[in-house]
């Protein structure tokens, strides 16, 4: 065996092995070669390294060599070689090897990292990322690096909020990490807004003024409106959240689902679906009002579904079936009689399912924006191909800084968003789950078929679905409305497949929803 190696490139270039500190030589294309070799992660023709480092040399495979020879003491040591060459491919074997940038990628898309970890990443993104990396007249490198740059001072900002967010985090040290934030990055909206708002919360008024004055001295007409601006930066402490408990059981194949109770009165279960965190639902724009609404009267029982929030997400199986025995899962470990059960999309499904295998259980089936059969079974071809394109950028992008890919979902979830509701759901689910569990949702979302199973529904039910849903389209609610025994449909009157708190149609489902449990619970 042999010691793991470390490589820093947020601030000087480092290279550490068993925690002691290894010499580089001090060529900037050599130790240019090393990062971009650590931060891509993967193999690259020698053509491809000569044309990017050494084009202008008058030997540029000889200068490459050079520079591999140069790397290969510190990397190579112990019994593995590190460094893999071979005539036309270099590589280096990451696995083995510890980045500060991937490391920082990692506690920003963590869903629960803890208080070290957030402010191990902070003091990483306090200095200036790839600084000492600049390689002049490469033009094709340096296009490249610029590009990392921006994406990792774009984590700065994350990082920063969900610290100051901690319990442990001292009113004074939050401040202290929003001015640094403010100082980084000058011509941020959001850094002096979280500075303002934070210590406007501190009744810090003078302070609070200067940071507003100096921001809008500086942006000019650029200056965004802070009046009505909500608070991002503030501790969760609404009543709903401090008296929600969680738990966690084990499915059938060992996986772990976290669960959740909250509330007072008769129970309530509702299905997991793409997708929840049973923590950073109650602070959501998009989820916050509707928890809480169905909450205030009934003991809502929720959980995070397997591969995202807080389950396990390295799990062995993502299907429809799969979903099914984690709901039941759930319900046995609350030793619950009957209930009524609250499917939203392809929670639906799963939903449909459970009360067909357990008609004596559920007393009342609520269904919001559901289907049947899913996107590789009931769409046409063109709305096929769309969702087999949107994998492919799935695979290429959801775990990136870019809210682009994720923004596809957004955008047909949530059409009549507004920019902080989109934003705050782009940021959401890369928090949630994996760009790999992002895929396999996605392709068992597209395999779920319980047609069948619609007539053997034996329990009462409502169906609410938009009428200008462009995720789900409304059809789908009419099928299950046609299918279902002595089902009723309500169609609301939204463009979004996420109804949301500040629109008409979202206190329309509600007082649906709320009419129809009175008469069922």
């Amino acid at each position: 065996m042999f010691d793991d190696v470390e490589i820093n490139v947020m601030g000087e270039m480092a290279l550490y092995q068993g925690g002691s500190e290894v010499s580089l030589i001090p060529s900037r294309k050599t130790r240019a070669l090393l990062a971009y070799l650590a931060i891509t992660g993967k193999s690259h023709r020698r053509e491809h390294l000569c044309e990017m480092f050494y084009d202008n040399t008058s030997d540029p495979r000889g200068a490459l060599r050079w520079s591999l020879s140069k790397l290969r003491s510190p990397l190579n040591n112990g019994d593995k070689s590190r460094l893999i060459t071979c005539n036309d491919c270099v590589h280096l074997d990451m696995t083995t090897i510890n980045l500060d940038a991937n490391f920082v990628r990692t506690i920003h898309d963590h869903p629960n990292p803890s208080t070290k970890q957030l402010r191990d990443a902070a003091i990483l993104l306090s200095q200036r990322p790839l600084a000492s990396l600049a390689l002049p007249g490469s033009e094709d490198y340096e296009l490249w690096l610029l590009g990392e740059c921006e994406e990792l001072q774009s984590l700065r900002g994350g990082i920063i909020q969900k610290l100051i967010k901690v319990p442990d985090i001292t009113d004074r040290e939050a401040v202290k990490w929003l001015r640094i934030w403010c100082r980084l990055d000058p011509f941020s909206h959001d850094a002096p807004l979280a500075l303002w708002q934070k210590l406007s919360a501190l009744d810090r008024k003078d302070d609070a003024k200067t940071v507003a004055d100096d921001y809008k001295t500086l942006m000019g007409e650029d200056a965004k409106d802070w009046s009505g601006a909500h608070d991002p930066i503030k501790k969760p402490i609404t009543r709903f959240l401090q008296g929600q408990k969680i738990g966690f059981c084990k499915a059938t194949d060992g996986v772990k689902i976290a669960y959740a109770n909250v509330g007072s009165g008769p129970p309530l279960v509702k299905t997991a679906n793409w997708l929840n965190h049973l923590e950073f639902d109650w602070e959501s724009p998009i989820w916050g009002n509707t928890f809480q609404a169905l909450a205030a009267n009934h003991t809502l029982i929720r959980y995070d579904e397997r591969g995202n929030g807080l389950s396990d997400w390295n799990v062995p199986e993502i299907s429809h079936q799969s979903f099914v025995d984690d709901l039941e899962t759930v319900v046995d470990s609350q030793s619950l009689n009957q209930f009524p059960l609250l499917g939203m999309s392809q929670g639906c499904a799963v939903s449909i399912e459970y009360a067909v295998r357990h008609p004596e259980r559920v007393s009342a089936l609520i269904l919001i924006g559901g289907y049947a059969s899913g996107w590789r079974i009931g769409m046409s071809q063109e709305e096929r191909e769309r969702r087999e394109a949107v994998l492919t950028l799935t695979r290429l992008g959801w775990g990136t800084a870019n809210p682009a890919y994720r923004h596809i979902f957004s955008q047909t979830f949530m059409p009549d968003a507004d920019a902080d509701q989109l934003a705050w759901f782009d940021d959401f689910q890369r928090q949630t789950t994996s760009p790999e569990n992002a895929v396999r949702f996605q392709e068992a979302f597209g395999d779920i078929d319980v047609r069948h199973l619609l007539p053997q529904v034996k329990v009462p039910t409502l169906i609410l679905h938009a009428r200008g849903d462009q995720r789900i389209a409304l059809d789908h609610g009419r099928e299950l409305a046609a299918n279902i025994p002595n089902a009723r449909l309500v169609t609301l009157e939204s463009n979004n497949h996420i109804i949301l708190g500040d629109e008409p149609a979202w206190q329309v489902c509600m007082e649906e929803i709320n009419q129809f449990l009175r008469e069922y619970t």
